[in-house]
């Protein structure tokens, strides 16, 4: 009897295990189940205000000169003397002597053209007075009027056209021996020299080229339509903004817009306006603080643009296919679709959409439709608001790892 209890003690230990388990099954309670609850997303609002803002278009382009010029020789001859101040980047002045050309012929023909004239002057005053003594000859004349030549006036007209002639000429030589000195025909800053000391010019030799520092200008391309924001097309008599860097630094020149080319260039289809920035390098007034804005240089614009009454700007961002987020006074969604004005690299200007005071959703809002429940960022949490996430993920799981800690 031992010995088979021995052998079934295993068995019977088994099939009492077996047992308890079933009646454990069957008398096991279900767990409560709970509802999930839906997940309350949360945005962070802007608060819009309407506002009077001025539509800037923005642009860019080179600075260059109004006027500039190629300094060209009139007279030939040899280069005795060259300005200091006649080197690419030399700032000059109106009329300041650049170059000299050796001037001793030009002053022989001056001085020539000087004799002439006086012997022609001589030649007519003798005619005057030839002129004279034949009056007095054909005075008791009685054959009718005195023949013209008898009084010899066709010899006093030929010499007073000597003195005409010799006259012309003597401008002539003064001027080319003051053409020997070339000067500068407006203050400027020297772009290039093309000539040394000593060398031989002749007539219509390239000395170098000139560019106006009173005035700078800018072509600034904008699109066919930027141009429906400015106050005038026909005259876009407007101020304009230009920066650029400068020695590490940003700095800004305040310019005019003076016209427009009034041509849609063929190759980027835009319309190019022309801005002014007068005394550019600062010759006048400097202070400080300022940099001349040099010619060649890259510059941002800011064009402004016709006043509009009742613009929202809002961020790009925040518009998503014409449509923004409206967040309602019980935190609700309203997608609503608005008239957008005008859009620039950062902003976009609404009209007639958006009334001060309203929340608009910053957030990102390619989720959210109308209706949709909120919450907005710094709002305090409510035990009815937490998501999945933050309660038990499974009841059931847990009651099971008791049971097997059990």
């Amino acid at each position: 009897m031992k010995r088979l209890l021995r052998i079934l003690s295993p068995f019977i230990i088994l099939f009492v295990f077996i047992g308890l388990a079933v009646v454990l099954f069957s008398t096991r309670q279900a767990p409560e189940q709970k509802e999930d609850q839906q997940k309350i997303p949360v945005v962070d609002v802007l608060t819009v205000e309407q506002k009077t803002v001025s539509l800037n278009l923005p642009s860019y382009g080179v600075v260059s000169p109004k006027y500039k010029t190629q300094l060209v020789t009139e007279v030939q001859g040899r280069l005795i003397s060259l300005d200091p101040s006649f080197v690419a980047g030399g700032i000059v002045r109106q009329g300041q002597a650049l170059a000299q050309i050796e001037p001793s012929d030009y002053q022989a023909d001056f001085i020539q053209a000087e004799a002439t004239l006086a012997q022609a002057n001589a030649a007519l005053n003798e005619e005057i007075a030839r002129g004279e003594v034949a009056k007095i000859e054909f005075k008791d004349f009685d054959n009718g009027l005195p023949p013209e030549l008898g009084l010899r006036i066709p010899q006093l007209k030929k010499e007073q056209a000597n003195v005409k002639y010799a006259k012309a000429a003597l401008a002539r030589a003064q001027r080319n021996l003051e053409r020997t000195v070339i000067r500068a025909p407006f203050d400027g800053i020297i772009k290039a020299r093309n000539v040394d000391l000593g060398q031989y010019v002749s007539l219509g030799t390239n000395l170098g080229e000139l560019y106006d520092i009173s005035i700078a200008e800018v072509r600034l391309p904008l699109t066919n339509n930027d141009l429906a924001y400015l106050e005038s097309v026909d005259n876009p008599d407007t101020l304009v903004t230009l920066s650029a860097s400068l020695a590490g630094k940003s700095f800004e020149w305040q310019g005019n817009i003076v016209r427009s080319e009034n041509v849609i260039d063929e190759q980027n289809r835009m319309v190019y306006l022309v801005a002014e920035v007068k005394d550019p390098y600062l010759r006048n007034n400097q202070s400080s603080d300022e940099l001349p804005l040099k010619y060649g240089s890259f510059v941002t614009a800011i064009i402004k643009g016709r006043t509009v009454d009742g613009i929202v700007k809002l961020p790009r961002y925040v518009v998503r296919q014409d449509q923004v987020a409206i967040v309602k006074s019980d935190n609700t969604i309203e997608v609503r679709k608005v008239n957008i004005v005008r859009t620039d690299i950062e902003n976009v200007f609404i009209k007639d959409s958006l009334a001060t005071g309203e929340r608009v959703s910053i957030t990102d809002i390619s989720n959210l439709v109308s209706g949709q429940k909120v919450k907005l960022l710094g709002e305090n949490s409510d035990s009815d608001d937490l998501a999945p996430q933050d309660a038990p993920d499974n009841i059931d799981e847990i009651s099971l790892a008791g049971e097997q800690n059990g």
